[in-house]
């Protein structure tokens, strides 16, 4: 396939204060996440790793975990707490993706700046202990850019999994960021 013609990127983006370093999350809802937990934890053998619950987020959920380290990835489980009241974290089923940044607060701001839109709450503790914001997937008229439909979780990684993945930039690896 070929490239030309497509832009690899704006100016702007080469001034980016942050980066995005993996996937984080994949949050997974329903009505009754005793058969997303059958599927995922029972038959596939994730891990069940925690359990979180929050009114105001309207969410029951369960954590498990796919691999291990800091690249491991959680797939959440979650259902409402009450199914009519909002946000209904069942539906889409596939709630949001969670992204591994390396600098939230910088992240936040400049993409503020660049016109992007975020759900309310802010930058926040979230289920796993970790400080997150949401992109909200629509834009509006004060801020035009948002998730394209999707809502994305920005998550602030800890020290050890920004070594992690930084790690793999080296010169010396065979892998590359």
């Amino acid at each position: 396939m070929s490239t030309e013609g497509l832009s690899m990127g704006t100016r702007a983006e080469t001034a980016r204060p942050f980066q995005v370093l993996g996937l984080q999350q994949v949050a997974i809802g329903a009505l009754d996440k005793q058969r997303l937990r059958r599927l995922w934890v029972d038959l596939l053998g994730l891990t069940l790793s925690g359990h979180f619950r929050s009114a105001s987020e309207n969410v029951e959920e369960d954590i498990c975990t796919l691999g291990i380290g800091p690249q491991a990835v959680e797939v959440d489980l979650m259902q409402p707490i009450d199914a009519d009241a909002r946000p209904a974290v069942h539906s889409p089923a596939l709630n949001h993706i969670g992204l591994w940044v390396d600098d939230l607060p910088a992240a936040v701001h400049w993409l503020s700046e660049q016109g992007m839109r975020f759900a309310p709450g802010g930058i926040r503790r979230g289920a796993a202990g970790h400080d997150v914001c949401f992109i909200h997937p629509k834009g509006n008229e004060a801020a035009p850019i948002g998730g394209e439909g999707v809502l994305i979780e920005l998550v602030q990684a800890p020290a050890e999994v920004v070594a992690w993945f930084k790690g793999l930039a080296l010169p010396s690896s065979p892998f590359k960021p």
